[in-house]
């Protein structure tokens, strides 16, 4: 399901490319971000956050005053006593509540800044340097992972975790597996018939691939698996958007179901279904499979049957307001309402049954949609306490990444704040227990930290450094020697001024430890910001003016 102005689809998209062409996105998209981007972090970089009220993901009620020391890219040292860590860098959370890193179950990397249109007419090479800015709003939201349920995302997840670009952590699926007239099949009608082993051009893109026996699909999920894959995704019936196949479809046999089952255990890894309907969700957990997506038209028998087999439930809080937030026929409208009509009831039996349920959005082709990322959690007031809510994001669907066993791209301790866990943190000017709408407004994210390292601070305000992150046009401070400087951003670069009079511009972004003097003012890339130093006075020895 999908939410955006235009007729959406949805499918996966992989591409089975030549080396340079792969080659080339990587090169565009670098070339595309490289300005932006936070230094790696060492591993034995020191970060500690003191004065800080901590909620771990875990528990219903913020910590007493505490620091917390992160030690590369995990959390190393966790205390209400002081800690001294010498070199440390220190954020001073001045009682402000540190949280784990939000976690989006149920996200499209690749599809949220197109269109479908785009996406099948556009170079994927395009649609990529697309995603990447896409990627990095989504981080600036303060969504630290997202489990990726279709897209080309195995390049764009590569770049991420290599540096190259900012991003998320990404749990990829590869391609959406569907069958002929499934959800996720959206060749056009002159297309057809189609000779087996043939691809149309939404499967060239890997939008979808469409597998019609047992052994096609066995096929399909393997190629994914072999690109990249970590968990398998296959449309067990129909959707809202589906132009081909209705809401209440079963598309899938249980042979089918049990081929994609067999193909990822033998990964170590699960299968999750695009399912509506209690006949399509009975029939993949019978099959086998581990996680239901959506599953908003489920029943009482359904709902024990899958606590009863401990299959997890992927969902989203639809409501109302989504009728007004999208543009379709009106065919797929009430197909939309018919799905909102069930949100309060499936709710209801994940509280009922203590069914695992894991919060995801689903939002494509809508880059203004997808803003709204942090304003669906606030969704699940109807229905949830802000701890239980906070928690779902976090340290539930930090449980949910862990089925994927051996494939998991990033082993370790997700979505919580204790010792050894992977260090993405946010730290929020508020307290979101008492009021879960901060999560909804990124400005309330004044730091927001990624495997150690920091992608946003807003508190960085002792003069010692600017860049990504700056929260004024123009910052002025003023040293111990009488020196006054006056910053301002401006995109690529920076102008600096000492003593009222403009000094310089210069790159306010480069590889750590780059160097820049135009005499008496000197400027050092420490750590991915910029800081400076004029005669005596150093980044320490400046204050805000």
């Amino acid at each position: 399901m999908s939410f955006s102005s235009h007729h959406p689809f949805a499918g996966a998209v992989h591409r089975t490319a030549s080396p340079l062409h792969f080659v080339g996105c990587l090169l565009l998209t670098f070339a595309c971000s490289a300005t932006t981007l936070p230094a790696m972090a060492q591993d034995e970089g020191l970060v500690l956050y003191e004065n800080v009220r901590i909620f771990d993901g875990l528990g219903d009620a913020l910590s007493l005053a505490s620091n917390v020391l992160v030690r590369g890219n995990v959390i190393d040292t966790i205390s209400i006593d002081p800690i001294e860590a010498d070199g440390a860098e220190i954020i001073d959370g001045a009682g402000r509540t540190l949280m784990p890193g939000l976690i989006d179950a149920h996200w499209h990397t690749t599809m949220v800044g197109i269109t479908p249109e785009e996406g099948l007419a556009n170079d994927l090479g395009y649609s990529t340097i697309i995603a990447v800015k896409e990627a990095e709003a989504a981080l600036m939201r303060g969504f630290t992972t997202v489990r990726d349920m279709g897209g080309a995302a195995f390049s764009l997840k590569r770049a991420i975790d290599e540096g190259l670009v900012v991003g998320p952590r990404i749990y990829p699926s590869g391609a959406i597996i569907t069958v002929t007239s499934g959800h996720g099949d959206f060749r056009a009608l002159h297309e057809l018939p189609r000779a087996v082993g043939d691809l149309t051009r939404v499967e060239e893109l890997g939008m979808a691939m469409v597998a019609d026996s047992p052994d096609e699909v066995r096929m399909r999920a393997r190629e994914q698996l072999m690109l990249g894959a970590v968990h398998i995704k296959l449309t067990a019936g129909g959707g809202v958007a589906s132009p081909h196949s209705p809401l209440d479809v079963s598309t899938f046999t249980s042979e089918e179901l049990r081929a994609a089952v067999e193909a990822a255990e033998n990964w170590g890894t699960y299968v999750a279904v695009h399912a509506y309907t209690t006949e399509a969700m009975q029939r993949a957990m019978e099959a086998g499979v581990k996680v239901i997506e959506h599953g908003h038209l489920i029943d009482d028998e359904t709902a024990k049957m899958m606590a009863d087999k401990g299959v997890w439930l992927s969902t989203q809080p639809f409501d109302e307001s989504f009728e007004q937030a999208i543009s379709l026929p009106e065919a797929n409208m009430q197909r939309l309402r018919e799905v909102i009509t069930g949100t309060d009831r499936l709710y209801g039996f994940t509280k009922q049954y203590g069914i695992k349920t894991a919060f995801g959005t689903d939002i494509l082709f809508s880059s203004q949609m997808a803003q709204t990322q942090g304003h669906m959690l606030t969704l699940l007031q109807r229905w949830f306490s802000p701890a239980e809510i906070l928690k779902m994001a976090t340290a539930t669907n930090g449980e949910l990444l862990q089925l994927t066993g051996p494939r998991n791209p990033y082993p370790g301790t997700i979505g919580v704040i204790e010792k050894g866990a992977f260090a993405d943190l946010l730290l929020v000017d508020g307290n979101p227990l008492e009021d879960i709408n901060l999560v909804a407004n990124p400005d309330n994210f004044v730091v927001i930290m990624k495997d150690g390292n920091i992608h946003k601070n807003t508190l960085a305000a002792s003069g010692a450094s600017i860049g990504v992150g700056n929260p004024y046009p123009v910052s002025k401070y003023i040293c111990e020697d009488g020196t006054r400087l006056a910053v301002r951003l401006m995109g690529e670069s920076a102008s600096v001024s000492v003593n009222d009079a403009a000094e310089v511009i210069l790159p306010s972004m480069g590889p750590d430890g780059t160097t820049f003097s135009n005499g008496p003012l000197t400027l050092t890339i420490v750590q991915g910001r910029l800081s400076w130093g004029v005669g005596r006075a150093v980044p320490s020895a400046c204050s805000d003016a």
